[in-house]
């Protein structure tokens, strides 16, 4: 498996080579180094730890990560991620060049917030007549009865905060990569606002 952290860049449009214009999302993928490499031995499952985005001030890095960076031998990071990848070491770097064309990923990310919302916009429900005199236009409508349950059922679906959900989107192409830049185009769109730090993992 093969997996690197993206800051979302925004989208755009992209020309095929058969000429169509189909919409991307642009991701700045990397380059983030390994910084520990686990093995069953020692943690009890493989995988390795990757950083990305350097962090500007030494003073903000806690102390016990401090001995993580300095032991790796690489700067401090302010996104550290797990990956079950194997065949690294620490100082290794991954790019998007570790990508081509064609490829087929899942990519995980948080998606935007949208404060708090009626069940119309959060569940989708259809909502009352808009008109004679009616006054059930976005209301829930019954949430459980009197006699039996005389409560709310655990999980009812009504109205509160939405958005801000860790989402994951599997089987998006890869449309384009440019690795001089740093760049991977993702056909649609991905989970979040602009800036938001993605996982792209390459599916099986």
């Amino acid at each position: 498996m093969t997996g690197i952290i993206g800051k979302k860049l925004g989208m755009t449009q992209f020309f095929t080579e058969d000429g169509k214009l189909v919409p991307v999302t642009v991701v700045e993928a990397g380059p983030c180094h390994v910084i520990q490499v686990k093995t069953p031995e020692t943690d009890g499952y493989e995988a390795v730890k990757v950083g990305f985005l350097e962090m500007r001030k030494a003073k903000n890095v806690a102390k016990p990560m401090a001995g993580i960076f300095k032991k790796a031998g690489t700067p401090a990071f302010k996104i550290l991620k797990e990956f079950p990848m194997n065949g690294l070491k620490v100082g290794d770097t991954i790019k998007a060049g570790s990508f081509s064309k064609g490829d087929v990923v899942s990519v995980a990310g948080i998606s935007k917030g949208k404060g708090f919302q009626g069940v119309m916009k959060r569940h989708n429900f259809k909502g009352g007549p808009g008109s004679h005199g009616s006054m059930f236009n976005r209301a829930p409508g019954s949430i459980g009865g009197s006699s039996y349950p005389s409560r709310v059922w655990r999980g009812m679906r009504m109205a509160g905060h939405m958005g801000c959900d860790r989402v994951t989107v599997s089987n998006l192409t890869i449309i384009d990569v440019r690795p001089e830049q740093n760049l991977i185009l993702i056909k649609g769109a991905v989970p979040g606002p602009k800036d938001t730090i993605i996982e792209i993992r390459k599916e099986k």
